[in-house]
């Protein structure tokens, strides 16, 4: 077994307002951590672009951030793993290395008019069956076609591959590994499985989707494993290996190492993203969920997850604070909804902008019901947190409902998981244990685990599991007669914020 004592992984975790690098030690310890902002441009209502160019800046910045605060030197790290916003989409020149436009971030839905032409009578589920994903403008493929079309003479330089297409990943890797001087052009199974271009059994880009969207073949990255070596860095990162990349959401399932079928984990921001580990195979979904890559490590067999995405968690209770200003700060809501025993009848729908899994309603907006003289603001804190966890239910049950995998403990990270309030009730209403690990920064931690691997830090996941921690964990207390009596309540609060927005408007 090597010796890890003085051992050294960096992660560069290039998430959509800020890039950042940790650097973690043999034991999976956080050494030191360095983080950047980067501007979000909003051209016209809807769009949502990035500087590619200040992007790589900030990377190159927090990591010599990052090894300057834990006194190391580059040659001192044995691998580094790359982490990244998912679905973000950017063309570059291979000769300058300069992007030709903005990238266009995953949020932005200019190609909401694109996908439905491109599902003509097929509707949204098209390349379902190939890709495991809805037509939807949050995926990359539509966004290079737009580009395409939009980008003055880019299809031509294209066609004659002058341009190369990318995730964010895809760009940190070409220029970490020299850029126009013999960069990588390589991406990883997860990231290529939210293309829309790749097909989720061969792992190979598919021909006939990628000429239904316009995208010439010519452009797009060599679709590699999530853990191997891609090539060795230059420049500031001269000699060290580039060993992992994978998708933010895929990144944290590795770091919490949901390895075994039926684990899953839920990160809790201002939405949630739960994914289900289903082993070998793609399970495909009836109910809502996104088929998608878990992790590829090396030559090993892919592993696929069920995921099931909530609009609106965290979110909920900052508008509980800045629209309703009930409270001042996000951390008053546990004291105030413990100082009742329950929601007194009251539930909240989030339903701002729509519903996401498992439902997909666009016409669907947020509702307040079962309200009585007796409901007080201590009542509606509690609904406000409830909501959370019942969202987060009923993406679970589609997921046994899909694939018959029974989740057996959730895994959770990210701001949300230090209410302990919120957590017991999210343990009640699945009837599971809700564990939470020590080290919290989950995607960042995958990404290093995963380049790690690859170079023969760590031998095995099974070595890995042994990394991981636990930090707190709340059992199920509720009887099951009290979670089914509320949990019909919650769908029947669902079931008013339907219909409140003509079909086709808003969402």
């Amino acid at each position: 077994m090597p010796d890890t004592a003085h051992t050294y992984v960096a992660a560069i975790d290039q998430g959509t307002t800020s890039s950042r690098c940790i650097v973690f030690d043999g034991d999976g310890a956080i050494v030191a951590v360095d983080q950047r902002e980067h501007r979000q441009i909003f051209p016209r209502p809807g769009w949502v672009e990035h500087d590619a160019t200040e992007i790589w800046s900030k990377v190159q910045a927090v990591v010599a951030g990052a090894l300057a605060k834990a006194g190391l030197r580059a040659n001192q790290l044995s691998a580094l793993g790359i982490t990244n916003q998912r679905e973000t989409t950017l063309l570059w020149d291979r000769a300058t290395g300069k992007p030709v436009h903005n990238a266009i971030v995953w949020q932005d839905t200019r190609t909401a008019d694109l996908c439905e032409d491109l599902g003509g009578a097929d509707g949204q589920d098209r390349f379902r069956e190939q890709t495991g994903l809805p037509l939807a403008s949050y995926f990359s493929g539509p966004k290079a076609s737009w580009l395409l079309d939009n980008v003055p003479g880019l299809r031509e330089r294209a066609e004659r591959g002058e341009i190369a297409f990318g995730t964010m990943d895809s760009w940190l890797i070409w220029n970490l590994t020299g850029g126009p001087d013999g960069g990588r052009h390589v991406t990883d199974v997860t990231n290529a499985c939210r293309t829309m271009l790749m097909d989720l059994r061969t792992l190979r880009w598919d021909s006939a989707i990628c000429a239904a969207m316009n995208v010439p073949e010519a452009m797009l990255p060599e679709i590699r494993s999530s853990a191997e070596v891609y090539g060795t860095a230059v420049g500031q990162l001269a000699g060290v290996p580039v060993a992992s990349a994978l998708g933010d959401q895929q990144a944290a399932v590795f770091g919490q190492a949901c390895y075994d079928v039926g684990s899953a984990k839920n990160t809790y921001g201002t939405g949630s993203f739960l994914l289900l580990n289903t082993g070998e195979r793609p399970v495909p979904s009836k109910n809502g969920l996104l088929t998608t890559m878990g992790y590829k490590i090396g030559d090993e067999a892919p592993v696929y997850c069920l995921e099931g995405s909530i609009a609106i968690t965290g979110a909920l209770v900052q508008w509980f604070r800045d629209q309703l200003g009930i409270i001042r700060s996000a951390d008053e809501i546990e004291s105030l909804a413990a100082s009742v025993e329950d929601n007194g009848g009251a539930y909240i729908v989030p339903a701002f902008s729509g519903l996401f899994a498992p439902y997909w309603r666009s016409d669907a907006r947020g509702v307040v019901t079962g309200l009585t003289r007796y409901v007080t603001k201590a009542h509606l804190a509690r609904a406000v947190l409830e909501a959370t966890s019942w969202q987060t239910r009923e993406v679970v049950d589609a997921m046994y409902q899909d694939s018959g995998v029974r989740i057996n403990t959730l895994k959770v990270d990210g701001g949300m998981t230090a209410n302990n309030l919120l957590m017991q009730h999210q343990a009640d209403v699945l009837g599971v244990p809700v564990i939470r690990p020590k080290i919290s920064e989950t995607t960042c931690l995958g990404a290093a685990y995963a380049a790690g691997l690859a170079t023969g830090v760590w031998n095995s996941l099974d070595e890995l599991k042994a990394h991981w921690a636990k930090d707190a964990e709340w059992t199920p207390r509720m009887e099951d007669s009290v979670r089914d009596r509320e949990y019909r309540n919650w769908r029947r609060a669902v079931e008013k914020s339907f219909g409140w927005e003509e079909r086709g408007g808003g969402g």
